[in-house]
């Protein structure tokens, strides 16, 4: 009897000095994995689903494999209405969504993604960095809790069709499909077309049917998209520069606390940077890419255009103040 108690006595001992030696041996900070959700509605081909990968691969580097971000493209998750109703709900902790989703609960966010109101690459790059985005996302965050990570660039919106869009007569009467928000509606509202809302994924067999006559959606969509297969004109109309957001959860934001999540928002951000970077690049090819498919590109004079859209810009009831627009117009680019 004596003999087992110190045996039994002996082994406790050494599990006890085996888990010391376990607990001694681990990285200070060690924890088990935490894996966070990154849902998006954008196939795996393009280079928002790279970036949110290059994202996941940054943060796992910068927490140490602390955290892993698992990213679920191609609406697995769900539709761009349900994966933000479910940040909100923090069943999913990052999205990318569009400037005009956060519109609806803070409407002044949503003024980049008016027709004209930037006026082009530059002048969007300034905007990302200046103090009026700051202020409007602030605000955002206020009203919401979500935290914007930042802005990627989409790309200058063009109208497709099978026929010219050279003038603003040319698109009246035009069926074109548009998302279903004010800000994209404007453009072919005051040129006499008729906008057509309609989910992203149903666009293509639409077209290809006549259900509707055309749509809008940058270079680099309209190539992912195949829309050049189903419509015979790009016109480079260029009416919107056109942003995503990436979004984080607050109750993701709640659990990372502050020092990892200031390495995921810089994570993504950087990611993101990458992201509109080849989009820049894939815009400037695209033209001519197109051309050699055998789809007409046409270049498009965007003053007559513009001229019909600055008086609503400015008009009283647009979802800003009339100061937020001066801001916007005189940040340089």
């Amino acid at each position: 009897m004596f003999t087992r108690k110190i045996i039994r006595g002996t082994l406790m001992g050494l599990t006890a000095l085996a888990a010391l030696a376990t607990v001694a041996g681990m990285p200070k900070n060690s924890t088990a994995q935490e894996t966070l959700k990154f849902g998006h509605v954008y196939e795996v081909d393009t280079p928002y689903h790279r970036a949110a990968l290059k994202a996941s691969e940054l943060f796992a580097e910068r927490t140490d494999g602390r955290y892993k971000i698992e990213v679920f493209p191609a609406s697995q998750l769900g539709k761009e209405a349900a994966i933000n109703e479910a940040l909100t709900l923090g069943t999913i902790d990052i999205i990318y969504t569009g400037v005009a989703y956060l519109g609806q609960s803070y409407p002044p966010i949503s003024i980049s993604d008016y027709p004209f109101a930037v006026r082009g690459y530059d002048h969007w790059s300034n905007y990302t960095k200046s103090d009026l985005f700051a202020e409007l996302s602030r605000e955002y965050t206020n009203v919401t809790g979500n935290a914007i990570a930042g802005l990627v660039y989409y790309g200058a919106r063009h109208v497709t069709s099978n026929k010219p869009i050279l003038t603003p007569a040319d698109m009246k009467g035009l069926k074109i499909r548009t998302p279903n928000a004010p800000a994209y509606q404007m453009f072919p509202k005051e040129t006499g077309a008729n906008p057509t809302p309609m989910a992203f994924s149903e666009v293509y067999l639409a077209l290809q049917q006549g259900v509707v006559d055309a749509q809008e959606n940058p270079l680099p969509t309209i190539k992912f998209k195949k829309f050049y297969e189903v419509q015979s004109n790009i016109n480079l109309t260029g009416h919107i520069i056109n942003s995503l957001i990436m979004l984080v959860s607050p109750s993701t934001m709640d659990k990372l606390g502050e020092e990892d999540a200031k390495l995921l928002i810089e994570s993504l951000q950087e990611a993101g940077t990458e992201a509109s970077n080849e989009i820049v690049q894939n815009e400037k090819e695209l033209a001519a890419w197109f051309r050699e498919q055998g789809v007409t590109v046409n270049e498009v004079d965007r003053g007559p255009f513009i001229d019909v859209i600055a008086p609503r810009l400015k008009s009283s009831d647009m979802p800003w103040d009339p100061e937020i627009f001066e801001r916007l117009q005189a940040i340089k680019g």
